[in-house]
């Protein structure tokens, strides 16, 4: 079972501090796994395994499917046809999965109350709730914000306060969905750090990036798509040193590939 993070002291988010749910929802099995929206199919024939482990990285070219595999995964896409399965079980009430999109939206309300808005309904007691929300402040490095009018932010820390909210889930897995898009370089390099400290902590990430140089800082292994079907999945280094598919090896050269 992965570490956990995050609870009352601020000094200390790290594992071992907060009641899990006893099920695991990990492995994520995709079993032959299609989804069509009328004529058009946006994921064909799709098997995969997402375990507990390093990063997985889904990269490919732009409408490639990677976006609807993290909602398929997520349990926001239904299959047309396949199965999905999350720790052997084929529902899962999704209390230990969650997802940060690349236009996170804010409520209009401080840094420090979107935080706690995502605590409503989880098992901290509402006294708990000030500690977890000043750790998760703490952890993606806008503790000096709290009061802030989230809305008023930058983009990147805008991101930064969605990771915090989806980790207030105390999620077992973190669907990122090009969390890094449009950021300058210093707050790319912000939400990577939360993610390495993330991942580091025992969360299985699963990130979609268009960025081959973000694949290669992140990645424990490549998930490569083209036109909604997994072409290649092996480990990162293995992919980058020398891809199996033709239209792998054009997308690392910089190519078209449709």
């Amino acid at each position: 079972m992965p570490p956990r993070l995050l609870r009352g002291d601020s000094a200390n988010f790290m594992p071992d501090e907060i009641m899990r749910a006893p099920r695991s929802e990990l492995p994520i099995t995709i079993e032959d796994v299609s989804v069509q929206s009328g004529s058009v199919t946006i994921l064909e024939s799709v098997s995969l395994m997402l375990a507990p482990g390093a990063p997985t990285v889904l990269i490919g070219p732009n409408g490639s499917g990677k976006s609807s595999l993290l909602r398929l995964a997520m349990g926001l896409l239904s299959p047309t046809a396949g199965r999905v399965m999350w720790g052997g079980r084929t529902s899962s009430g999704g209390d230990r999965r969650a997802i940060v999109f690349q236009r996170p939206v804010m409520l209009r309300r401080s840094v420090a109350a979107n935080i706690a808005f995502a605590l409503r309904g989880r098992r901290a007691q509402q006294r708990d709730r000030a500690g977890r929300v000043a750790a998760l402040l703490d952890l993606v490095g806008l503790a000096a914000l709290a009061a802030r009018p989230a809305r008023r932010l930058s983009g990147g820390e805008q991101q930064r306060v969605a990771l915090a909210r989806a980790l207030a889930r105390d999620p077992e897995i973190l669907f990122l969905d090009e969390p890094t898009a449009n950021l300058d370089p210093a707050a790319t390099k912000a939400v990577e750090d939360i993610i390495v400290q993330v991942a580091s902590a025992g969360v299985k990430i699963v990130l979609a990036t268009h960025d081959l140089g973000e694949a290669r800082r992140l990645a424990g292994e490549i998930v490569f798509m083209v036109r909604g079907r997994v072409h290649e999945r092996t480990p990162a280094k293995s992919f980058f040193a020398g891809p199996a598919t033709e239209e792998a090896q054009a997308f690392l050269k910089g190519d078209l590939v449709i």
